[in-house]
């Protein structure tokens, strides 16, 4: 074995940062769409460890650990995109007009590098030693280390780097297709069921079904019990309690139902899962810091040089940053404030929003960073975390902002306990990237510090791009629920679905009107789910389970969505039970995580673009043809393309792990 306290040949290279700031542009551009039509994201650092592998092989001086860092610059745009969960709901209720990027920008940067920053301390308790499985740090530790050193591994890299192309150009060619008009934008049927109604949707999306596969089949499962419950469930019974308005369709009459009835236990769902599961991890994390802050303490007593692998970013630093961070978080928290009918409060808001900063920022995490260990940054309960959060700023913002009074008063303390939110948000995603990174780093020796800078350049990048897109998009589609003043005429608004549940929970915990009966009605259904998860997980010894999380998600978002979802989930789970008796089977496995990584990013991207000609020409749909085949024909149409091409595909990859078998 080597001698991991020596340093590598080459690990923060110029070369790889340059790589892996054009990597975070990209990623980032693809989830900023992604989270604003799903409610969702996805784990960018396998595809960038692959298309990083593939590119740097040109060079002779590459290493595993120059790799490294390209991925760990680039893991910044699977987590700060989630701001993207509630921004836009400072659009929904009307307080701007537009994106501004100075506003974003800073809230991005300052959270982002506050959660590097307070996870620090705790990589050697939660990391170094201890038992948290880390089941995406580890896969993408196994990634790199198949595809760096080996013949093998260098014709993996290749084969990688061709599916993440394939399932780009095969996803954004699709996506163009339905932008054409010639596929149908959602597969969908409504009926009757006694005196109410039901249905179900799907949209034509190969990057739901990409999201699907790289969710895994238990949270599929968990989706598809929550798309029962909600439509086959509570949107019939519901329909037949609240009758249709005169005139109303069948599926207008099942929509709004969900829309103003469902949606909310579904929140409550969500809610009552979220508090669930981070009340499981209090003694861990508790555990957790303690040991980080014993570790410190001998260390020190100890004295003597750390090897290279054991340097992290030396913690006077780390706190000297942290106090550092907090005059320009005061700083746009007061200038927010400041900013309309709240400004005479402006300096009790800010006291209190960078006080709440600090403590909700370090708890959040902390157990970010735990749930990371746990079960992964993808399946990570953000929404949660979320959920808490503009809680709790909301109930803080109105006690100070209770005696305020104004048409725009209500409006200006919603908007700040969002901002707030935000903020606290982008230190909560960052922390829970940091420490899965930095169990990559310890299983590949790479060197903590250099990881942790690489993390900061991957935020400030992501940073930078995420006001642009989040703008262009505002402009070009606007969002279900804002006034979208300015948005083209024609266009279709997406969906928004986090941020309509965040902003519509801070209006309502400020203007007291919040539908608590619903709510208490889904936390009720939650905690029954939570008995069933329990249950399940121990008649099975672990082997099975239902995420409560995954079931609230899928009766709060539309089932357009989640059944795409589903459906991935499911194609994802058929094709690695078939290749999984084959010689090469984990390669083939990776391969299809790597086409399912491709459809995410080609239609995103693809939307991205689109929405730049949509804002250019001021068409709402400017490559529609003149005259498309009938909605259900391009139905039919779109689930015949979509399954040749997802079975072609996967059929790919068996192909290209046999030849490995073969050579």
């Amino acid at each position: 074995m080597s001698d991991i306290t020596a340093a590598p040949r080459s690990e923060f290279t110029l070369r790889g940062v340059i790589l892996g700031i054009l990597i975070t542009v990209v990623f980032t551009a693809a989830q900023v769409y992604l989270g604003l039509k799903v409610g969702l994201t996805f784990a960018t650092s396998i595809p960038a460890a692959v298309i990083s592998m593939a590119l740097l092989r040109f060079f002779r001086t590459s290493t595993i650990q120059e790799n490294n860092i390209v991925q760990t610059i680039a893991s910044a745009a699977g987590t700060l995109s989630s701001v993207i969960f509630v921004l836009p709901g400072l659009l929904m209720i009307g307080w701007w007009s537009d994106i501004p990027f100075l506003a974003t920008f800073g809230i991005c940067a300052v959270g982002g590098i506050l959660g590097v920053m307070y996870t620090i301390p705790l990589r050697r308790a939660l990391v170094t030693n201890s038992p948290l499985p880390y089941p995406e740090g580890v896969a993408a530790a196994e990634v790199l280390k198949v595809g760096s050193g080996s013949r093998e591994g260098a014709a993996e890299g290749k084969a990688g780097l061709w599916a993440v192309i394939a399932g780009t150009l095969a996803s954004a060619a699709f996506a163009a297709l339905g932008a054409a008009k010639i596929f149908a934008a959602e597969v969908a049927a409504f009926v009757k069921v006694g005196k109410g109604a039901t249905g179900i949707g799907a949209s034509s999306s190969l990057a739901l079904m990409g999201a699907g596969h790289l969710m895994g089949i238990t949270v599929g499962v968990a989706m598809f019990t929550g798309l029962f419950i909600a439509w086959a469930v509570l949107v019939p019974i519901l329909t037949g309690v609240f009758p249709a308005e005169a005139g109303a369709s069948v599926a207008d009459h099942a929509l709004t139902v969900w829309a103003t009835k469902v949606r909310f236990l579904g929140a409550g769902v969500i809610g009552a899962a979220a508090i669930w599961t981070l009340g499981k991890l209090v003694v861990p994390i508790w555990r957790g810091l303690v040991s980080a802050f014993e570790a410190g303490k001998a260390r020190r007593s100890g004295g003597g040089d750390l090897p290279r692998v054991e340097q992290d970013i030396p913690l006077f630093v780390v706190g000297l940053v942290s106090v550092a961070l907090l005059a320009p978080a005061g700083w746009l928290l007061a200038a927010f404030a400041l900013g309309g009918p709240a400004g005479a409060l402006a300096l009790p808001l800010t006291i209190a929003a960078v006080a709440y900063l600090v403590f909700a920022g370090l708890l959040a995490a902390a157990v970010c960073g735990y749930m990371a260990g746990l079960i992964g940054s993808s399946n990570s309960p953000v929404s949660g975390i979320a959920i808490l959060t503009v809680l709790g700023a909301s109930l803080l913002v109105g006690a100070i902002g209770r005696g305020l009074i104004g048409p725009d008063a209500a409006k200006a303390l919603v908007a700040f306990a969002l901002y707030v939110t935000a903020t606290v948000l982008a230190v909560a995603v960052v922390a829970n990237d940091n420490l899965q990174d930095l169990k990559t780093g310890q299983l590949v020796d790479a060197t903590p510090w250099k990881q942790q800078s690489a993390l900061v350049i991957g935020v400030l990048s992501g940073a930078t791009v995420i006001p642009f897109v989040l703008d262009l998009l505002a402009k070009s589609n606007g969002f279900v629920g804002a006034p979208n003043l300015n948005v083209v005429p024609g266009a279709e608004p997406l969906a928004a679905p986090q941020a309509t549940l965040i902003s519509t929970l801070a209006k309502g915990v400020i203007g007291h009107n919040l539908q608590w009966d619903l709510l208490g009605v889904g936390a009720l259904i939650g905690l029954a789910l939570v008995v069933v998860d329990i249950v399940l997980r121990r008649a099975s010894k672990d082997r099975f389970s239902l995420p409560p999380l995954g079931v609230g998600l899928a009766i709060y978002l539309p089932s357009a969505v989640t059944a795409p979802v589903v459906v991935g989930a499911v194609a994802g789970w058929i094709f690695e039970r078939v290749v999984s008796k084959d010689r090469k089977a984990e390669v083939a496995k990776r391969l299809g995580v790597l086409i399912a990584s491709g459809f995410i990013v080609g239609e995103s991207l693809f939307n991205v673009a689109l929405a730049l000609l949509i804002v250019s020409t001021n068409k709402g749909a400017p490559l529609a043809i003149a005259n498309p085949p009938p909605e259900h024909l391009g139905m039919i149409i779109a689930i015949i393309v979509a399954a040749v091409v997802v079975a072609g595909l996967y059929g790919w990859c068996r192909i290209q792990a046999r030849k490995m078998e073969e050579a």
